[in-house]
């Protein structure tokens, strides 16, 4: 089976000592707690997320730490989150969540720095994948800054090819497609490699690929099988595929229930579906919200909200596990599977019913066990 890990964006923390103080209290919980054979990986793997602020506090003493950390219990570094650059819990993110973006050199430094980190904390590691924003939140974006974003992109992938001829690791530079940014369907992702391959060396474009996140594309309505095969037909690589599950509403009741799950941390797309079968995008529930109350028909609405991925519903409504179920068993077992359900924290009540490590060690059995049996009996 595919390598199946966690994101350690779930749980708060910018700092080098959270990133380890959440390993040790968090990472070893849940490792403790899968029972599925499949989830119950040795060594185990780790899905980091790194901060700005994480990355400038590392130094070889901190390098040294995790890799004697990850020796005595058994773990290593698979793939690591280099999407939010600053604070992603505990207060307004939103649109926030994109900056520094591929206009910027910040952006630039951040990710080679990553990719020089990751050779380090891993040095016996074959292939290791760094997921970043989809270029840029679409709002504001224009067609004269694709130059710099080119320009920006393969200054990163020179660098990783340099690692790999100095340390043999591969370093995936993995761009993740999300609503309402400048890449957000599979179409846009083509078009997106099509216009950036010829820019590039053959070395620099073995260092791109695509980190597929479920909750995104489902919220697109996009169709798992045609995805894949679509992607294949453009020759375009996932270097990881992050497990996750959105909000779906199909009736009246439950688009109106949808809307409370409106909170003020993170950005919830959403696209609905009219009854003429055109879809209409929203940037956040705020706007879905006034958008009903004007009057806007609906046949069927879903919203970015990483909901767990073991839940078909929610009591109020619905979720895309089906996307996921489908989806699934159609990868190959060197792509790596990432559960990514960052947002127990401002989830409703009622649906914290577990603690963190538990419900995340639940979502790892649930895809242990649906790729070992059948996602439809699951």
């Amino acid at each position: 089976m595919a390598a199946l890990t966690y994101c350690s964006n779930i749980h708060p923390g910018e700092s080098w000592a959270d990133v380890m103080h959440n390993l040790e209290s968090h990472a070893l919980d849940v490792k403790s707690l899968v029972t599925q054979s499949g989830a119950k990986q040795s060594p185990f793997p780790l899905g980091l997320r790194l901060s700005h602020q994480a990355v400038s506090e590392m130094d070889q003493a901190a390098i040294d730490t995790f890799r004697a950390w990850c020796e005595k219990h058994d773990c290593y570094l698979l793939t690591i989150n280099g999407f939010p650059y600053g604070a992603f819990h505990g207060q307004k993110v939103k649109e926030r969540v994109y900056l520094p973006d591929w206009r910027q050199p910040e952006r630039v430094a951040y990710t080679k720095r990553l990719g020089d980190l990751a050779t380090l904390m891993q040095p016996d590691a074959h292939t290791i994948s760094i997921s970043t924003v989809p270029v840029a939140f679409k709002q504001g974006f224009v067609s004269g800054d694709w130059d710099g974003v080119f320009a920006n992109i393969r200054e990163v992938l020179a660098h990783f090819v340099e690692l790999k001829a100095r340390s043999g690791i591969k370093i995936m530079l993995a761009i993740e497609p999300e609503p309402a940014c400048v890449l957000e369907t599979t179409s846009e992702v083509i078009e997106f490699f099509q216009r950036l391959r010829p820019h590039l060396s053959v070395q620099e474009n073995e260092h791109l690929g695509l980190c597929f996140d479920c909750c995104h594309q489902a919220v697109e309505f996009e169709d798992p099988v045609e995805c894949l095969q679509r992607l294949e037909q453009a020759q375009i690589p996932i270097a990881k595929v992050q497990v996750s599950s959105a909000l779906r509403a199909v009736t009246e009741g439950e688009i109106r229930r949808l809307l409370k799950f409106d909170e003020p941390v993170y950005l919830h797309q959403a696209v609905a579906r009219q009854p003429d079968g055109q879809l209409k995008h929203y940037p956040d529930l705020p706007e879905f919200t006034l958008a009903l109350d004007t009057g806007a028909q609906v046949d069927e609405c879903r919203v970015h909200f990483h909901v767990p991925i073991f839940l078909e519903h929610l009591g109020d409504c619905g979720t895309t596990q089906d996307f996921l179920r489908e989806f699934l068993p159609r990868l190959g077992p060197e792509i790596p599977l990432e559960v990514e359900t960052y947002s127990f924290g401002v989830l409703p009540e009622h649906l914290r019913t577990d603690s963190v490590g538990k419900s995340i060690a639940r979502e790892l059995d649930w895809v242990a066990e649906g790729l070992h049996k059948d996602f439809h009996s699951v």
